[in-house]
């Protein structure tokens, strides 16, 4: 099953850097980690050979698990996206019916998530219960501790 993500510009070459850094600085050194280790005798008593390949296995997981998420993720084109409902990507307005508060968001892919910078994912509670709603509805979300009321007030992009 393939887990398509969409992505910003900025959120793709984020990940493509990242790939790259793995591939073309992290792997040569744990190779090279591995060697150093090999050259101080007996393999069998040898902890840091040990420690030095398994790091080099949980390196080779997380390329090729950042590889499949690159392979599957697609870029958005922010000038095609509806603002009359929220989307991926769309900025959106929204008050707490049981305080009051008022709060900005932009829903953004999961790997793009930031909450100091107001960045939610899609996929947390929040962003799901907020797509496809329209400026003027309710969004009702479950969340652990019962549910929460938000009134949309406002959908834009930029």
């Amino acid at each position: 099953m393939s887990n398509i993500s969409y992505y910003t510009a900025e959120g793709l070459k984020k990940l493509k850097e990242e790939l790259e850094y793995l591939k073309s600085v992290m792997r040569p050194k744990a190779s090279a980690d591995i060697a150093e280790a090999r050259d101080k005798g007996d393999l069998s008593e040898n902890a840091e050979y040990d420690a030095a390949k398994e790091a080099q296995g949980m390196l080779e997981m997380r390329i090729a698990k950042m590889e499949e998420v690159y392979s599957n993720a697609r870029l958005i084109d922010e000038s095609q996206l509806d603002t009359s409902k929220v989307l991926v990507l769309s900025k959106v307005k929204i008050k707490n019916q049981t305080n009051g508060m008022e709060m900005n968001y932009t829903l953004v892919a999961e790997s793009e998530a930031d909450l100091k910078t107001g960045k939610i994912s899609v996929t947390s509670p929040i962003g799901r219960g907020l797509l496809g709603k329209s400026v003027g509805e309710v969004a009702e979300i479950t969340v652990p501790n019962g549910t929460l009321k938000f009134d949309i007030l406002e959908i834009s992009r930029d």
